[in-house]
């Protein structure tokens, strides 16, 4: 949500952002609703004071023995009573159609975050570890993956495309690589991460729940709704992030940080015809996510520091990864400033993302009306609040699969992994 104050001072800026995103000019249609607006609460507000002026009146003109007068006001009143709902309604009407418009204009881009249509414009920022030179032609995970218990076929006949059972040593690999990320989110906190509190969120959520981060109403096609009118979260980004809906946080207490493992559900709507093989692009996978929530002047640094979480999950799995910055095109509604981390995939022979960490300003946290009060001062502030995954476990899985496979289609548990494997070292094919 935007900053109405903002936009009547200052509308050339505000649209100049938009034009940065590509989007079309809003400011002089909000100003236009938002006169409006206010010209009503005005009226509306006289109109109460007329009332409530003319029912006094009429005490005293009856004490004073005035009928004539007493009747001409009880009049009045009687015709403000009939006026003042429709106005009252009108107002009501003039401002669900001004936060319809806010609600469906994206976030403003940051002033370092490059401009440009799409991904191709995105910047790359820097680079970690070699892609491994194989000996062999490195094959898709979707290839050798079904040997070693990665079960397209049996997912398909049961839910239908882009779904996958994972068996045996898969499964078990797949657990081990969201436990390592969470319990190393959750450890001790230092300038490269940890430190975020566990939180077992709800998978089930309203709709002003996926209004405050932003998923409402503009991407419902995209999630899944139950027959009670629920809907099934895309990514814990959204509770974990309404934990300070409609609150004051105290200051003593910020920065918030929190981690949660959970499945995510998304419909792909948009995605039609990309990566419909095999485990990149699913309707139902598992991520670890990071969020935190803090004072404006922090979000730059906790930016920073939830980008370091993120690569020290594939620092530690030894997979070569590049960090980008997403360009204005490229960026979600929600997101004022985005960094990419893209893994190597050697049957692609590019990178591909893998996490995507965002700074969110105080967009959402206006959308949930989330504040907290400043020491020593009586006004409240909005929070900024920051999203990013640490990491999608079932694109990490695909990561290890590729990058640590062998000539006999075998797979290398990374070493970091082994105690959570109980003894496995390698993943052997078994079908």
């Amino acid at each position: 949500m935007h900053d109405i104050r903002s936009i009547r001072e200052n509308p050339d800026a505000f649209d100049a952002a938009l034009a940065k995103r590509g989007a079309e000019p809003q400011s002089a249609e909000i100003l236009k609703l938002d006169e409006a607006r206010r010209a009503l609460a005005t009226e509306l507000q006289q109109g109460l004071a007329k009332r409530n002026e003319a029912s006094k009146a009429i005490g005293q003109a009856m004490a004073a023995k005035d009928m004539d007068k007493a009747e001409a006001l009880k009049a009045e009143v009687a015709a403000l009573k009939e006026s003042l709902p429709a106005l009252e309604e009108k107002e009501k009407e003039v401002g669900a159609e001004l936060e319809a418009l806010l609600a469906a204009i994206p976030n403003l881009p940051a002033d370092d975050v490059p401009a440009g249509a799409d991904e191709e414009a995105n910047v790359e920022i820097s680079r970690w570890g070699t892609p491994c030179a194989f000996e062999f032609e490195p094959q898709d995970h979707a290839d050798f993956g079904p040997a070693l218990g990665l079960d397209f076929e049996a997912a398909a006949a049961m839910s239908g495309a882009r779904f996958a059972a994972l068996r045996g040593g898969m499964a078990r690999l797949h657990r081990a690589l969201a436990q390592f990320m969470l319990n190393t989110q959750t450890g001790g906190a230092n300038e490269g991460g940890g430190g975020y509190e566990e939180v077992n969120p709800p998978l089930l959520v309203r709709d002003q729940t996926l209004y405050g981060t932003g998923q409402l109403p503009k991407f419902a096609e995209d999630l899944f709704q139950t027959t009670d009118g629920r809907w099934l979260i895309p990514t814990a980004e959204v509770s974990l992030t309404n934990l300070v809906n409609g609150q004051i946080v105290p200051d003593v207490q910020l920065p918030l940080r929190f981690t949660a493992l959970t499945p995510c559900f998304r419909s792909e709507a948009g995605s039609a015809g990309r990566d419909t093989r095999g485990y990149i692009r699913q309707h139902q996978f598992e991520k670890v996510e990071l969020v935190a929530i803090c004072r404006p002047e922090e979000s730059e640094a906790e930016h920073e520091r939830m980008v370091k979480a993120a690569e020290g999950i594939l620092e530690a799995l030894n997979l070569p990864y590049r960090k980008m910055l997403l360009c204005t095109g490229d960026m979600g509604f929600g997101a004022r400033k985005t960094f990419d981390l893209e893994v190597w995939l050697p049957s692609q022979n590019t990178y591909r993302e893998i996490s995507s960490i965002s700074n969110c300003g105080d967009f959402q946290a206006r959308r949930m009306n989330a504040r907290y009060k400043p020491e020593g001062e009586k006004n409240t502030r909005f929070l900024h609040t920051l999203n990013g995954s640490g990491l999608a476990v079932g694109r990490t899985l695909v990561a290890v699969l590729e990058n640590c496979q062998q000539a006999d289609g075998s797979v290398l548990i990374p070493e970091i992994l082994h105690p959570y494997m109980g003894g496995l070292t390698k993943l052997e094919p078994v079908r």
